[in-house]
């Protein structure tokens, strides 16, 4: 007992590793999307909640190192087939983003009128922009409920992970899975990626992912550890410049360092209205999972695509997962690619500005009711 108390720096670290790692590696068993940022996340959070004598540490420097890969990897996938594709079918992919983000407000809104929330609290773990992304996003928001958000992230995710692939494969869609010799997209063929591929092509990319970071923090740049890399990333692939691919334990060593973080901040006993808040965060994921349903039908009136390609297309998250079912049924990776990145980059870079704007109104509106009480 006194050995898991300490006060030592490096010992939390490593109790907090090896909780992580046994975590990440329970969540691979049980074939779990994203285990490795899931399984600290939780696995951490748990221990650090639950067991008073351990105490755990982690530091940001860490996360935001992780935060960098991240970028970069997304960064990557931006190819000029994709920014093709993007161009060609611009109007139609902003339309349905921002159908299907409306969709998100108008549910975020019902969440928080029924749950008891602040609806910037629910807004922020609604829009489905990423568990990272939109946990940054409400780590430097002031008034928002980070707990909250983690949840919501997760459940909406692990219900379309779970369910879009069952809805791929139900006789409803005729899908049947079936390798085609077709190109995957970069993050589904990420798993061929090699340590000794890295060098020297990786040494350009690092030095500039990395001093744009630091660079967008002394200015104060959004999220500036993964906004900041996946933008020279991108810039820099587009450009001609060859960067590879990343080793799925480099991914996932960056998965890990943010999930311990992460897991460290959540606070779920101060969860609100715990009941109803699970049973409407999966009533949430349903409607949108219905709704992402209703625009991939759209969007085979639009263009002469299958439903099955819409639909992948569409499904508010895992770009990753998406791309490799896309590939396993013959579906158009490209369009899936495009239209996933697509979105991905709309919200990383529309959104929190956006958002930001949005809840300044909000508290500015609160703010002489307020007084007036006083």
């Amino acid at each position: 007992m006194p050995l898991l108390a300490t006060s030592n720096r490096s010992l939390q670290m490593a109790i907090t590793l090896l909780i992580a790692l046994a975590s990440g590696y329970l969540f691979t068993l049980v074939h779990m999307p994203i285990p490795w940022l899931l399984g600290p996340m939780l696995g951490v959070c748990i221990v650090s909640r639950s067991v008073k004598s351990v105490q755990l540490y982690w530091p940001g420097y860490l996360r935001n190192a992780g935060l960098i890969v991240v970028g970069y990897a997304i960064g990557l996938s931006f190819t000029n087939d994709t920014l093709k594709e993007i161009v060609r079918q611009l109007p139609s992919m902003v339309l349905l983003t921002l159908l299907l983000l409306l969709l998100c407000m108008l549910t975020a809104y019902g969440l928080s009128r029924l749950a008891g929330i602040s609806f910037p609290t629910s807004l922020t773990g609604s829009i489905p922009g990423g568990l990272t992304q939109m946990v940054s996003l409400a780590e430097e928001t002031k008034g928002i409920d980070m707990t909250v958000v983690a949840f919501l992230q997760v459940s909406r995710l692990m219900m379309i992970v779970v369910f879009v692939p069952l809805i791929i494969f139900s006789p409803l869609m005729g899908a049947n899975s079936s390798p085609s010799n077709g190109a995957a997209s970069v993050l589904a063929t990420a798993n061929s990626a090699n340590w000794s591929d890295l060098l020297p092509d990786i040494l350009p990319y690092a030095l500039l992912c990395t001093g744009l970071a630091l660079l967008g923090k002394k200015v104060r740049f959004p999220t500036t550890f993964l906004l900041a890399p996946l933008i020279g990333a991108a810039v820099l692939h587009l450009s001609g410049v060859h960067g590879p691919s990343l080793p799925d334990t480099f991914i996932a060593a960056a998965q890990l360092v943010i999930g311990c973080y992460v897991g460290l901040l959540l606070k779920p006993e101060k969860l609100p209205n715990k009941l109803r808040i699970v049973t409407l965060a999966l009533i949430s994921g349903v409607i949108l999972i219905v709704g992402a349903c209703g625009l991939s039908y759209l969007m085979t009136k639009i263009h002469s695509v299958s439903v099955p390609t819409a639909l992948l297309s569409l499904s508010p998250g895992g770009m990753d997962q998406m791309g490799i079912i896309a590939h396993e049924i013959n579906a158009n990776v490209s369009i899936v690619t495009s239209y996933q990145i697509f979105r991905t980059f709309f919200i990383f870079f529309a959104v929190p500005p956006l958002l930001r704007v949005l809840f300044g109104r909000i508290a500015k509106g609160r703010r002489p009711s307020g007084e007036s009480k006083s």
